[in-house]
């Protein structure tokens, strides 16, 4: 039986409903990979496309992809809340079943040099592709974005890992890489004080002294609301329940609500059973009693 990757390329347009059927039109138009879900954001202007399949499936979806982004995505006008260097910013690999870490590696690495040959869009390696230890965190990958990268790819500790140390001028350049599942969890709070958003991303982050396998960032998402954007690398250290509360109760104590949760792509079931037993006061959901 073939192994099953899932692929989730992040494009830098949320807006424009017709560029991102395109887009998802040109992934699904092959063999061997669906086309799984599609979550845009207008603020972020950013675009999530899931895709699920075997490893040629998912490797011919995201190199189509990223072909329609870099026709249809110019970055010189681009502008939203979200950090991008890229039309097709981001595309990781990763493993489901009895796939493994280095298959998705290996999936990365043939995408970036396809990618490059069919679009000249230079590529970067991040994750568990990434060959240098400084380029594992796709923050650090992605720094300076488009606009600060146009110059700094020329410094040779800034050339891409595929392709020639230049951006491509309206597509900028991809981060290609190979990783574990994670969840992108989203709190909407009900003030226009990006500040406290801020505080709030930098107080659960691990990177800055808050909970394993939690990245974090504030935004401001429109009028009179800011959001706690997240990643969340391992929900069973840190559950989506416990992110919610931690997020609610530091607002509350500054006088601030929670408009919204929002989850961006796909999450385990389990993640999902085990907030709701939360909720539900019980003491745990196995997932195979949830049904639809």
């Amino acid at each position: 039986m073939a192994k099953v990757f899932e692929c989730v390329p992040n494009i830098s347009d949320g807006r424009r409903i017709d560029v991102i059927e395109a887009v998802r039109a040109a992934a699904a138009a092959g063999e061997g990979v669906a086309v799984v879900d599609v979550s845009s954001d207008e603020a972020h202007n950013r675009s999530v496309i899931t895709l699920v399949g075997t490893g040629d499936g998912v490797l011919g979806a995201a190199v189509r992809l990223a072909e329609k982004a870099v026709e249809l995505i110019d970055l010189r006008t681009h502008r939203g809340e979200h950090p991008r260097m890229g039309a097709v910013d981001v595309i990781p690999f990763i493993p489901v079943g009895d796939a493994t870490m280095d298959d998705a590696v290996l999936l990365a690495h043939r995408c970036a040099q396809a990618v490059w040959e069919r679009v000249r869009v230079p590529s970067y390696y991040y994750g568990a592709a990434a060959t240098r230890p400084e380029r594992r965190r796709l923050a650090d990958v992605r720094k300076g974005q488009f606009e600060g990268l146009l110059e700094a790819v020329k410094l040779p500790e800034r050339h891409p890992d595929v392709g020639e140390p230049q951006l491509h001028p309206s597509a900028g350049a991809v981060a290609i890489g190979a990783r574990d599942f994670l969840i992108a969890f989203n709190v909407d709070l009900r003030t226009d004080d990006l500040a406290l958003a801020e505080r709030i991303a930098a107080g659960v982050r691990q990177t800055s002294g808050g909970f394993f396998g939690l990245q974090a960032k504030g935004f401001v998402i429109g009028e009179n609301r800011v959001q706690v954007s997240m990643n969340v690398l391992d929900y069973r250290a840190i559950p989506l329940y416990r992110v919610a509360e931690i997020v609610r109760r530091e607002a509350a104590d500054r006088g601030v609500g929670v408009d919204r949760c929002e989850l961006v792509g796909l999450a385990p079931l389990a993640a999902v059973a085990a907030s709701a037993a939360y909720y539900l006061n019980l003491e745990s959901i196995d997932a195979l009693q949830i049904t639809w």
